[in-house]
């Protein structure tokens, strides 16, 4: 007998398999009873547990547009969920017109505005900013006749009927409970590291703040490597900063185990001037302290929980940084108001079951 068909195949030409919103919708697929492939970018050990992964090594330009082209037709399962622009547009022509046969239905899950980041990324300029504007449109039509729209928050896609809103809440299983924290102060960041992500604005911080020591977690951007690399090596900042590159949800959240403090100084830019950062809602998981720079959603949240402080700039985090390893009762009030807040982060798991019930749902109805 020929294998089994996998019930649902996830097709990334941009994203790692190590994506924390690619292992929390494996794992909501898995409870619900699906078998998942994932297709995507870097180390097959970094997959999602109870998947079958495979990988292609990260590509940019015309090569990435070949993988996006290729990808959804290696890909074997019934339901085809697109993580990005390109695979949104690309696993629309491997299902072919709706009332075809049903080869595959297909889900985009559109994650962030895909031209408003285009804004924040240096090599977006010239004749590479048109064909990058091209295929966010081009991205954006698709996902709209895709069988399911999913969005990871409210303000995405908001004119589209029947979409389906998964935020970028965690799943509680795969982070650390909060505990206590370690004798010495340190912070931690999980995720993208990039200039307007804060990653220089967080080593200024710390730089000006000699107590504390910093984990970065996450890839560093290609434009930023060689300055970030020299500010390692700079006499106020050697030893303090501990780079662990790109993890798994659950390995990068070890980090968080012991640690102080929170870190989330994004640039006030326009993609990020609605958003929702995932990660505020895993530092308050976590129970720690969150500094955060003042955009409206997780300054919001921050000022309203009490689980941290709003600043201005580097100088302004350093000073808050500074001040808690000199008296540490206002720290233990935010990451008590932390913990406290991040109750209310149960409401995520009911979203993803309902996304895979029909995802399911869309699997059930397509020929095996």
């Amino acid at each position: 007998m020929p294998p089994a068909r996998p019930d649902v195949s996830i097709v990334t030409s941009g994203h790692d398999v190590a994506d924390a919103r690619l292992h929390r919708e494996v794992a909501a697929l898995r409870r619900a009873g699906l078998d998942v492939e994932v297709l995507g970018l870097g180390a097959v050990a970094d997959g999602p547990p109870g998947s079958t992964t495979r990988t292609w090594p990260r590509v940019r330009g015309l090569a990435r547009a070949r993988l996006a082209l290729t990808l959804p037709w290696r890909a074997c399962g019934k339901v085809l969920l697109a993580l990005d622009p390109d695979t949104a547009v690309t696993t629309l022509l491997r299902r072919g017109p709706r009332g075809s046969g049903r080869r595959c239905a297909v889900v985009a899950d559109v994650h962030e505005d895909y031209e408003l980041v285009l804004r924040d990324r240096a090599w977006a300029a010239g004749p590479r900013a048109l064909g990058g504007r091209l295929w966010a449109r081009l991205g954006s039509a698709a996902a709209r006749r895709a069988d399911l729209l999913v969005v990871a928050d409210h303000h995405l896609m908001s004119g589209v009927a029947g979409r389906l809103v998964l935020r970028n809440v965690p799943d509680l299983t795969m982070l650390p409970a909060p505990g206590e924290r370690e004798p010495r102060p340190r912070a931690v960041y999980v995720g993208d590291l990039r200039a307007s992500r804060g990653l220089f604005a967080m080593l200024d911080a710390v730089a000006a703040a000699p107590d504390w020591s910093l984990d970065l977690v996450g890839p560093v951007a290609v434009a930023d490597e060689e300055a970030f690399a020299a500010r390692l090596a700079s006499p106020e900042l050697r030893g303090r900063v501990r780079m662990h590159g790109r993890r798994p949800p659950e390995e990068a959240w070890r980090l968080a185990r012991g640690a102080w403090v929170g870190l989330l100084l994004l640039d006030d830019t326009p993609a990020f001037r609605e958003a929702m950062p995932s990660k505020l809602y895993e530092y308050l998981a976590c129970g720690l302290a969150v500094v955060t720079t003042d955009l409206p959603r997780p300054a919001a949240l921050v000022r309203e929980s009490g689980a941290g402080v709003v600043v201005r700039d580097a100088a302004h985090a350093a000073t808050v940084l500074t001040g808690w390893s000199e008296d540490t009762d206002d720290l233990v009030a935010r990451r008590d108001a932390a913990r406290a807040a991040a109750a209310d982060l149960t409401a995520g798991q009911d979203e993803l079951d309902t996304f895979a019930a029909e995802v399911a749902r869309l699997a059930a109805r397509v020929r095996g």
